[in-house]
């Protein structure tokens, strides 16, 4: 016991150090304000053999970056905060409100030499998302999502914004609403942290899901951070994850994986990136009762849990129902993120997330490989520095393929508090990071043609990508001939690009899908199985394509096309996929626990009549802990009245019954009870 206080004392004392120093030190920064003292603090951050790191921009061209994007021309749009938490002691430093500034290189040197301020008020004060879609900007800013135009192209927004969403909690709060980014499907992804709470239409009404589900958190579907995806007027929004804590954004990747960060209870260690597995539970809080996890944590440590086990504990990843992590940094702050499918980095970098980690001061890529239904991740430093005042912010691709990365600058990071908290000093800035030598560069765009188009949409930069998608959308048909030449390319990702547009302007698009699902590629099949269900085709009949797949990730993805499914076929397909559950995986357990949670009685039931007597295996003794049917309670007294069985997993079959409801679960209950077990 004394041994884990003195573990958590020193947790703790890590995590001030990283995150909060500026609750004691209220200062400029010590090398002062401006490009020269900028250029100083460059030339102390480190990148790997090979890359180096430039000043693109800096005070007062902008202070205190909270978000950016780059567009197609290869400028950087930046939100600022330097009204950030107005109702602190410091109240409002930038009279007007804040700005979205457009910082521009003119003359191609490398350096920002232009700055526009596209747009100032009291409403963006301190906006935590920004994105960039050719005349449409979209801000994000709790309690609203605002859309701004520039039809004119004069680098002024037309007027005011347009409301997107509204009724955000978490106003003027780190937790609140983040950034938008553009899929490869045409549709925007965009998350909220436990702040957050709610999302409504502008006129006032509760979104309701396309799951049929209001967008709350008040436990009866949702809880805390929630994660979504829409059109881009809004429509058809569905909720893709939630019960995180502060998801603070997300990346998709071009065959439409969803990746995320999440922040910890600060000083904890749990500090996450997470694959985002459509439909799943996160696990901040208990899911049955909205309980913290710092009360299982506490009788944990009374029964002699090393303080190791925190932070599987501080995510329930013990719970049925729980997806697991991707990969646990520690203690931090994380903030921007963004998917490199660009070839300008060295290897290690390419097709990865790079990442923003605020607290430990670093920016880092997380190389990810498949582990059966899943994947797993190690970190590679892309940007470090030992300067106490840097504080990276967000990451973004330039359509050169260089990586540029904003920097909050400041003593120290977190929702309470600034160090340097007057405008006349207050510093910010933006780092580009590429090969020695390389300089800054913008490909030519040409949208005149399919095929330029269709060059554009290869681009490493988002912005690029979606005005590709947008021309070659708008010619339909017209566009196929040069979208089938990417299609047949030897890069998956780009060949997955094409896919999503072949299927959606094709008059013919069953010859491009079907041969999707019968690729070589198990992300080109697993893509062409998201377009279906995208477009509401037959999913069933993909399914069946797919049902006995070799690679595990694709049946994850045929389980998670059944979750909701009406068919009568759905509970057998689903048994058929439970059958090939190897006992190990726990992906590939969620995933088929997130499809069968709205037929769980009717799927349970159909794996049953499959197997038969031989159902107490190692595979089967998951599903029984994970299907919350009617018909597991009765096997789950049987494991838990098991001799054999050990004492931690009868704790996790009785913890399953939890999940069940009904008289079932009552009579096996006292069945345990009246055993007389301990």
């Amino acid at each position: 016991m004394l041994k884990t206080l003195s573990d958590t004392r020193q947790t703790w004392l890590q995590w001030l150090t990283l995150t909060c120093s500026s609750f004691t030190l209220l200062a400029a920064n010590p090398l002062g304000h401006g490009w020269t003292a900028a250029e100083e603090q460059v030339r102390n951050l480190k990148t790997p053999e090979g890359l180096e790191v430039k000043l693109f921009a800096a005070e007062p061209q902008v202070v205190n970056p909270t978000d950016m994007d780059i567009d197609a021309r290869g400028r950087v749009w930046c939100t600022e905060g330097a009204n950030y938490r107005v109702w602190q002691k410091w109240g409002k430093l930038r009279p007007g409100g804040d700005r979205i500034v457009i910082l521009e290189d003119t003359n191609n040197d490398g350096v920002a030499d232009k700055q526009t301020v596209f747009y100032q008020g009291e409403e963006i004060n301190a906006a935590l998302g920004i994105c960039v879609l050719g005349d449409t900007v979209i801000v994000s800013r709790s309690p609203n999502i605002f859309v701004f135009t520039d039809a004119n192209h004069d680098d002024r927004a037309d007027g005011p914004p347009k409301v997107l969403f509204t009724g955000i909690k978490g106003v003027d709060h780190d937790h609140g609403v983040h950034a938008f980014v553009f899929g490869p499907d045409g549709k925007l992804y965009f998350n909220m942290g436990n702040e957050g709470r709610e999302l409504h239409h502008p006129d006032g009404r509760l979104v309701v899901d396309l799951a049929g589900n209001p967008v709350n958190t008040d436990g009866k579907h949702y809880r805390q951070g929630l994660a979504f995806r829409c059109n881009p007027d809004g429509s058809q929004l569905e909720t893709i994850g939630w019960n995180f804590r502060n998801n603070y954004e997300l990346c998709v990747d071009s065959f439409g994986t969803v990746w995320q960060s999440d922040n910890d209870d600060d000083g904890n260690r749990g500090v996450r990136i997470n694959y985002v597995m459509e439909f799943g539970n996160y696990g901040y809080t208990d899911e049955l009762t909205g309980a913290s996890w710092q009360e299982a944590w506490k009788k944990a440590v009374n029964k002699g849990v090393p303080d190791s086990e925190r932070p599987a504990y501080h995510w329930h990843l013990s719970d049925p129902g729980v997806v697991p992590n991707l990969l646990q940094t520690g203690n931090g702050s994380p903030t921007g993120i963004a998917l490199y499918e660009g070839q300008l980095l060295p290897e290690v970098f390419r097709n990865q997330i790079i990442h923003c980690d605020a607290g430990p001061r670093v920016v880092r890529a997380y190389p990810v490989e498949k582990q059966g239904a899943g994947y797993q991740a190690k970190t590679v430093d892309l940007l470090t520095g030992p300067d106490t005042w840097f504080r990276p912010s967000d990451v973004c691709v330039a359509p050169d393929g260089s990586i540029l990365v904003a920097d909050w600058n400041d003593a120290g990071v977190g929702g309470h508090n600034m160090a340097d908290q007057s405008l006349e000093t207050m510093t910010g800035r933006i780092y580009r990071v590429a090969p020695k030598g390389r300089p800054l560069s913008v490909p030519k765009l040409d949208l005149s043609t399919a095929r330029g188009a269709v060059a554009a949409l290869q681009s490493p930069n988002q912005a690029t990508r979606y005005l590709a998608w947008q021309k070659l959308q708008s010619l339909g048909p017209k566009a196929e001939s040069a979208l089938k030449k990417l299609w047949n390319d030897s890069d998956p990702r780009q060949r997955a690009r094409a896919l999503h547009l072949l299927a959606r302007i094709s008059a013919k698009p069953d010859r491009y899908l079907s041969a999707a699902l019968q690729d070589k590629n198990p992300d080109i099949r697993i893509t062409a199985l998201r377009i279906e269900r995208s477009l509401n085709r037959d999913t069933i009949g993909a399914v069946k394509n797919l049902i006995k797949d070799p690679d595990a990730a694709v049946r994850r993805e045929c389980a998670l096309a059944l979750r909701g499914a009406k068919s009568p076929e759905m509970p057998a397909l689903w048994s058929q996929l439970a059958q090939q559950h190897d006992g190990k995986d726990r992906w590939y357990l969620e995933a088929l626990g997130i499809a069968a949670d709205l037929r769980s009685d009717d799927c349970f039931k159909a794996w049953q009549t499959a197997v038969g007597d031989r159902w107490n295996t190692a595979a089967g003794r998951d599903i029984v802990w994970r299907v919350r049917s009617k018909h597991a309670p009765a096997l789950l007294s049987q494991l838990i009245l098991d001799k054999n069985t050990s004492a931690a997993d009868r704790s996790r079959y009785l913890r399953s019954l939890d999940f069940i409801k009904g008289p079932e679960k009552e009579a096996a209950l006292l069945e345990v009870v009246t055993s007389g077990i301990q």
